[in-house]
């Protein structure tokens, strides 16, 4: 895990109240990063997954539910040992003004400004607090109606609000872990990876980065991260060709290209045997259940 923080900018416009975004997901690879807007986070059969919020480091369980209000506070889902090939993520952010101090103040939202105070430092909520609001979040991105989503959404954060078992989990809203000195040469290996998967590269070339030779450092790296370098290197590339997928209108064999992937029969191959899906039904799918209210 690099200490490299990415700054997102969220998809949540002005004029909408939340951003939900429902995907299934068998790679966890969007780097360590934070954004302005809050966020709720579902994750349903993703044992094994590593949960990274500021400086706060767990596995998680079969059921993951964890809001984060803190502005830029870096956090991530990581590959962790999760094998399940189909985890479900469903994801709902909104804005910080969308609870106005005003609003914030009334008698009725109380419990919701103590839960996004506490939020800023993330807060993890248990599975008996997750089971009674699953079958409203479970829903949720299967609702058509824009204003019904909306009533849903509030009152998920509503029913959150009233938990008495959530936990904080950063020490402080600005924390963020520190990375060890035995993992700083895999740090360097990754942070360039993520910004050259685009281009050809070597186990040799990575290597020799870090001064070791080809075979130390593959075993190395494999026991640092659980993946072989190629691997790694692949799940890079189909991480941000499934985002380009999903944010852009670019074109199949472009996405390809750009993402280090050099013949398109191939990238449509590997991209349907890890992802479970085509390119182009994973991009028919992620149109489907992306609402914005």
């Amino acid at each position: 895990m690099s200490n490299k923080v990415l700054k997102e900018i969220t998809k949540l416009s002005d004029k909408d109240c939340f951003y939900i975004v429902e995907r299934y997901k068998s790679e966890f690879d969007y780097p360590l990063h934070g954004h302005e807007d809050y966020e709720l986070n579902f994750i349903e059969h993703g044992k094994g997954l590593r949960r990274v919020i500021g400086d706060s480091v767990e596995t998680v369980g079969d059921y993951e539910l964890t809001l984060v209000t803190g502005k830029d506070l870096a956090h991530v889902w990581e590959q962790g040992t999760c094998d399940n090939p189909a985890v479900r993520e469903i994801t709902i952010q909104f804005s910080p003004r969308l609870f106005s101090d005003e609003l914030l103040s009334r008698r009725q939202f109380d419990s919701i400004r103590r839960m996004l105070k506490r939020a800023e430092q993330g807060l993890t909520f248990s599975l008996d607090t997750i089971i009674k609001v699953y079958a409203t979040l479970d829903k949720l991105p299967s609702i058509r109606d824009p204003f019904d989503q909306v009533l849903y959404t509030f009152k998920i954060l509503y029913d959150l609000s009233l938990a008495t078992d959530s936990r904080v989990l950063a020490s402080s809203p600005m924390a963020q872990i520190a990375p060890g000195p035995q993992s700083r040469r895999v740090m360097k290996v990754r942070e360039y990876i993520s910004e050259h998967y685009a281009s050809e590269l070597s186990l040799e070339q990575l290597a020799g980065m870090v001064g070791m030779s080809p075979t130390a450092f593959s075993r190395f790296f494999k026991q640092r991260t659980g993946r072989t370098l190629m691997e790694y290197i692949l799940d890079v590339r189909l991480g941000n060709a499934a985002r380009m997928l999903v944010d852009t209108t670019t074109s199949i064999s472009e996405i390809c290209f750009a993402c280090g992937f050099n013949n398109l029969s191939n990238f449509n191959r590997i991209f349907k045997k890890r992802r479970g899906y085509t390119p182009r039904d994973f991009r028919a799918l992620f149109k489907e259940n992306r609402v914005f209210v």
